[in-house]
C-alpha cells in the first residue's frame, strides 16, 4: 500500500522535513450505525495514513566550511539530519498543519514532520 508498490508515486520528490501521506479511508458510520457526510470525517483534528515518501530530512549546516581553501572542492554538498519516519509507517498527525493534495484521482495529504504525533511501524 505504499510508495514502492506503486509505480505512479515514484517520480514524486517530497522537499525536506516533510513526509506525503495517503490517508486512511475511514469508514463513513459510527459505532453505533449512524452513517456521516464525508466532510464531517475530513474536517478531523487528527488523521491517519500511510507514509508513502519522505523528504531527505532537516538541513544542517556544513560545519567550518564558513573560509575559502584552495585545495578543497568548490561544489557545496548538502547535509540533512533524516527524519524519523520511514515508507510504510501509519501515521497519525495533525489535519490543521497538513496541506490536502490530489495526484492521479488520489488524495493525499503533504504533512511536515513536527505534525505527526506518533507512527506505527512493522517489527523487522
Amino acid at each position: 500500500m505504499y510508495a514502492s508498490e506503486d509505480s505512479k508515486i515514484k517520480n514524486l520528490i517530497v522537499i525536506g522535513d516533510r513526509v506525503l501521506i495517503k490517508p486512511l479511508t475511514g469508514g463513513n458510520k459510527t459505532k453505533s450505525g449512524l452513517f456521516l457526510p464525508p466532510g464531517v470525517t475530513e474536517q478531523e483534528k487528527v488523521q491517519s495514513g500511510y507514509v508513502i515518501k519522505i523528504g531527505p530530512g532537516y538541513m544542517i549546516p556544513n560545519a567550518g566550511d564558513d573560509y575559502d581553501e584552495p585545495w578543497k572542492d568548490s561544489a557545496e554538498t548538502a547535509r540533512y539530519m533524516p527524519l524519523q519516519v520511514k515508507e510504510g509507517d501509519m501515521a497519525i498527525f495533525l489535519q490543521k498543519s497538513a496541506i490536502e493534495v490530489k495526484y492521479d484521482e488520489d488524495k493525499y495529504y503533504i504533512v511536515p514532520q513536527h505534525a505527526i504525533l506518533m507512527v506505527e511501524r512493522e517489527a523487522f
